[in-house]
């Protein structure tokens, strides 16, 4: 039976969080993977914490429910660290942490309290400010979530973000956001 591989991530409305699953999972499915990919959130309403998951397998995948175990855990927004919600709730021992901050992956290591698996931090709200002028970290988290977890090639992220947003926004904002995801891709750093 093939790995099934988890992904939880954590963000706030407004932020892109839930669109960034549904992009990973598109990608995942253009390389011939099994996919899903959903939201569990409340109120929507900008700036409500909210969850998005996504499971990868070169298998189909049989279970429905809520991701309670990940392997993979982006923290889109890392207000959340401090702000009462569990990113490592359930989380494999090994699990590898993707969070959106200026700090240094041993920083946010010690600021989380783990002792094991991966922390890798890229600052994807600084990339959306400069190149979209607008804090919507979504797509350069995208880029640094491809890179570490290697389950999709920059080359097939960019083609499934020209295909959910290519119809929704402008060239100018399509052509930012292709150069947010490369940035992220390249910026992301760990331990």
């Amino acid at each position: 039976m093939a790995e099934i591989l988890e992904f939880r991530w954590h963000g706030r409305g407004g932020q892109g969080t839930v669109t960034a699953a549904k992009v990973f999972a598109e990608a995942a499915l253009a390389e011939d993977k099994h996919i899903q990919a959903f939201p569990d959130y409340g109120p929507e309403r900008a700036g409500a914490p909210l969850a998005a998951y996504n499971r990868v397998s070169d298998e189909p995948i049989y279970i429905h429910c809520a991701v309670k175990n990940p392997h993979y855990v982006a923290v889109v927004d890392s207000t959340l660290l401090t702000g009462g919600v569990d990113v490592t709730k359930g989380a494999h021992k090994d699990a590898t942490y993707l969070v959106n901050t200026t700090k240094p992956a041993t920083e946010v290591r010690k600021a989380m309290g783990l002792s094991g698996g991966r922390v890798f931090t890229v600052d994807a709200t600084g990339i959306s400010r400069e190149e979209l002028d607008r804090p919507l970290p979504n797509t350069p988290m995208l880029g640094a979530i491809a890179k570490v977890s290697g389950q999709i090639s920059l080359k097939t992220l960019i083609a499934a973000i020209e295909l959910r947003l290519g119809k929704k926004f402008s060239e100018r904002i399509m052509s930012a956001n292709i150069r947010m995801a490369e940035r992220g891709f390249e910026e992301v750093k760990g331990e």
